[in-house]
C-alpha cells in the first residue's frame, strides 16, 4: 500500500509556484506513465491521462500542481504522522491521492481521466485547466468531475464567484504647506473604505448549502512625494459572491454599493481587473451522490472559488472533495496527516469502485 505521507513529502519538496510548475510535472508525467494502463499525455506543465475501458460512465478526478509563493517558513519537515510545508494541503496533498488512485486501480467501475495542471493559484487568464477547455474539450468530456482541493474529507459543494474591482479617486496636487489649494486623493477613499469595514456578508442557501459573501480591500496605492498633496489614489476590492449570480451581476452590486463614495464626474473610475463565475451546487448527479454518501457527513458549500467552476461552464457536474483544512490554505502553518491522506483515498476509491 502507498506510504502516501511521503508521497506528499516528495511532492511537497518539489517547488511549484504558479508559472513555475514544470519540475513537478516532470513527476507527475513519469509516476502516470509508468502505471502502463493509462494513455497519457502532456501539454506544457498540465497532465492528462485516462482510462479507456469502454465503461458506461467517466468521471474527471482534477487537482492544481501549483502552491502560492513561500512565506519564508523554511523547508517542509515530516513530524510523526503529519507533514508540515507549502503545498502539503493546497493541494500536494489531494495530487498525491490521485496518484495513488491512478497507479492502484486499474479496472475501475467507470472510466477516469486524471487531469493534473498548472497556474490555478493566478489570475482566471492563466488557468491551465481553462485553456484545455478550451483547446481539447474532448479530454475533459466527463458526467461529473471531483477536484481534489482540500475540503477536510467532507464534500464542499459549487464554489463562489469572484471579483477584484480597482477603484481609484482624483484628487488635486498641491504642497502640502498649502493643502486648501488642493484636493487629498488618498483622504478621498475614507468614505469606501467606510462602505468596505460596514458591509454586512450576504448569506445566500442554495440546496441546504449555505454560501457567505464577503467583500474585502486588499491593497491600496496613493500618494507622490513626502510633500505633495496626492492627486490620485486607488483601492483594490476583492468581492467572493455566491453563484446563485454571475460576474455580470456581482458587478452591478459591487458598483451600487461603492456608487454613494465616488464621483465619476469628477474623474473617479470604477474597473473591473478580474472576474470568474461561481458553480451552484451539482450533486444530484449519481456520482457525486455516490462520493457524499462515501464520507458519511453532509456536504457544506466551498467558500472560495475552486475549478468547479470550470467544469460547470463546460457542463460537468463536479464538487469538491479532499484531505487537509482548508482554513490552513495559504497559511504559514500548512499541514496535513496521514489519516487525512488514507481516509480520502478510501472516499475516492469507494466511488471509482460504484458504476
Amino acid at each position: 500500500m502507498t506510504d502516501l505521507l511521503a508521497l506528499t513529502s516528495e511532492l511537497v519538496a518539489i517547488p511549484s509556484v504558479s508559472h513555475h510548475e514544470g519540475a513537478l510535472a516532470d513527476r507527475v508525467e513519469a509516476d502516470l506513465r509508468r502505471a502502463g494502463h493509462l494513455e497519457v499525455r502532456r501539454f506544457e506543465d498540465t497532465v492528462v491521462a485516462r482510462t479507456e475501458l469502454g465503461r458506461a460512465r467517466r468521471v474527471v478526478l482534477a487537482g492544481h500542481l501549483d502552491t502560492v509563493p513561500p512565506f519564508g517558513d523554511g523547508p517542509a519537515r515530516l513530524d510523526g504522522d503529519t507533514l508540515w510545508g507549502l503545498g502539503a494541503v493546497d493541494m500536494k496533498g489531494g495530487v498525491a491521492v490521485l496518484l495513488d488512485l491512478a497507479a492502484t486501480i486499474p479496472d475501475p467501475a467507470v472510466d477516469v481521466t486524471y487531469v493534473l495542471y498548472a497556474c490555478e493559484e493566478v489570475a482566471s487568464r492563466h488557468n491551465a485547466l481553462a485553456r484545455l477547455a478550451a483547446t481539447h474539450p474532448e479530454l475533459l468530456a466527463a458526467d461529473a468531475a471531483v477536484l481534489g482541493e482540500p475540503t477536510a474529507g467532507v464534500v464542499e459543494a459549487g464554489c463562489q464567484g469572484t471579483m477584484r474591482a480597482l477603484v481609484t479617486v482624483a484628487g488635486r496636487r498641491a504642497h502640502t504647506a498649502r493643502p486648501w489649494m488642493g484636493i487629498n486623493a488618498v483622504h478621498r477613499l475614507a468614505p469606501l473604505l467606510g462602505v468596505l469595514e460596514r458591509y454586512e456578508p450576504r448569506r445566500v442557501v442554495l440546496d441546504g448549502c449555505e454560501y457567505t459573501e464577503q467583500l474585502q480591500a486588499v491593497g491600496i496605492e496613493g500618494g507622490v512625494s513626502g510633500n505633495v498633496v496626492p492627486d490620485r489614489a486607488s483601492v483594490t476590492i476583492n468581492y467572493r459572491f455566491a453563484p446563485e449570480g454571475d460576474a455580470a451581476s456581482a458587478e452591478r452590486a459591487l458598483r451600487d454599493l461603492a456608487g454613494g463614495a465616488l464621483d465619476p464626474a469628477g474623474g473617479d473610475t470604477f474597473e473591473v481587473v478580474d472576474a470568474a463565475d461561481g458553480a451552484p451546487p451539482a450533486l444530484h448527479d449519481p456520482v457525486l451522490a455516490s462520493l457524499v454518501a462515501a464520507t458519511g457527513a453532509p456536504p457544506r458549500a466551498k467558500l472560495g472559488w475552486t475549478d468547479v467552476a470550470t467544469f460547470a461552464r463546460i457542463g460537468v457536474p463536479a464538487a469538491n472533495f479532499g484531505p487537509g483544512d482548508p482554513l490552513l490554505s495559504h497559511t504559514p502553518d500548512e499541514h496535513v496527516s496521514r489519516p487525512e491522506l488514507d481516509r480520502a483515498r478510501a472516499v475516492l476509491a469507494a466511488v471509482l469502485r460504484t458504476d
